[in-house]
């Protein structure tokens, strides 16, 4: 865990490169306002709640009472200091079926309500991801919009893809893999290939159980409604930090450019998508010189990007880290000492 704490020196790297680069100052920073970079900051704060809240109510939906509820909110949120410190946002997933598992759920029981949580999270992000390409286009920002795409489309339609074939066919290790796997590794390879397998026919048969279960349909409906909330929280943000800075941003607008710059900011280039998610918003807004709703501005000034970047970024990684030391270990630890 000690090396994920590396991520918060190094994602303030790029943030030194555009101060460089763009002549961004400290006191350019501090002309923000310490009210909207709060405001931003509860706006993340809440994105973070939001997330638990949906997975305590998928664990209850489909699993039970597991555990407390604030307990279970509160371990969705540290395993986001994972997901973040992380390139393409993966990891904190493991956190939480372990979690799960050292509470007596199976494994694959514990894997598919977290594949369904991590489902709706990016279908919700990718079609609002989708709608930024389309708004890019409409505005001529044809190089925004493709890249948008190319990283949003793959994503979204390999989870979709994979979740809903679950449920209608049995995923394995291919043969080749398995047999190649048997060469090198020998007894223990196949040792590990056996368990995936197994990993992957309990997910498989659990989505074959709730399919036609009308209650698990709600429940997949009403985690995609407050997918809507966790990510309109994000772009709500971002909003705050630029009309503080005296750009006049409506939400929608707010909420495409934060959307296009979670999409881009999933390729696996930098931990926790830093100096792509900066460069991101700046493209996609900055570089739409054609938007009325820049009020009086070329361009989008790189202080309120970089505001935004920590108040989101660096506050979340405290919030969760917090979560993650003081509820998600300490249950564990005592899990294996029991």
């Amino acid at each position: 865990m000690n090396w994920k704490l590396l991520a918060i020196p190094v994602s303030i790297i790029p943030f030194l490169i555009i101060a460089a680069t763009f002549n961004v100052s400290l006191a350019n920073l501090l002309a923000v306002g310490m009210v909207p970079f709060i405001g931003a900051a509860v706006c993340m704060a809440l994105k973070l709640f939001t997330q638990g809240l949906k997975f305590n109510y998928l664990v209850r939906k489909f699993l039970g009472p597991v555990d407390a509820g604030w307990r279970t909110v509160s371990v969705r949120m540290g395993s986001e200091f994972v997901t973040s410190t992380t390139p393409s946002f993966v990891g904190g997933e493991l956190v939480r079926i372990m979690w799960l598992n050292k509470k007596g759920i199976a494994i694959g029981k514990a894997s598919y309500v977290t594949i369904v949580e991590i489902v709706t999270e990016v279908l919700v992000a990718g079609i609002f991801a989708i709608a930024a390409a389309a708004f890019s286009f409409t505005y001529g920002a044809y190089v925004v919009g493709i890249a948008i795409l190319a990283v949003s489309l793959p994503i979204t339609g390999v989870w979709a893809s994979l979740f809903f074939l679950s449920s209608k066919r049995t995923f394995q290790v291919p043969s080749l893999i398995s047999r190649l796997a048997s060469r090198v590794g020998k007894e223990r390879a196949v040792q590990y290939i056996d368990k995936t397998n197994l990993w992957m026919k309990d997910i498989c048969d659990m989505s074959r159980e709730t399919r036609h279960n009308q209650q698990i349909r709600k429940a997949f409906g009403v985690s995609l409604l407050i997918s809507v909330f966790t990510w309109g929280f994000y772009g709500l943000s971002f909003m705050i930090i630029a009309n503080g800075a005296g750009y006049a941003i409506n939400f929608l607008h707010s909420l495409m450019a934060t959307m296009a710059a979670n999409a881009v900011g999933n390729l696996p280039v930098t931990i926790g998508g830093s100096g792509l998610t900066e460069f991101t918003v700046w493209a996609y807004l900055g570089h739409l010189n054609t938007l009325s709703y820049v009020a009086a501005k070329d361009s989008m000034q790189w202080n309120i990007i970089i505001a935004w970047r920590i108040a989101t970024y660096h506050v979340g990684l405290v919030i969760s880290w917090l979560f993650l030391m003081k509820v998600v270990y300490p249950s564990i630890k005592n899990q294996k000492a029991a």
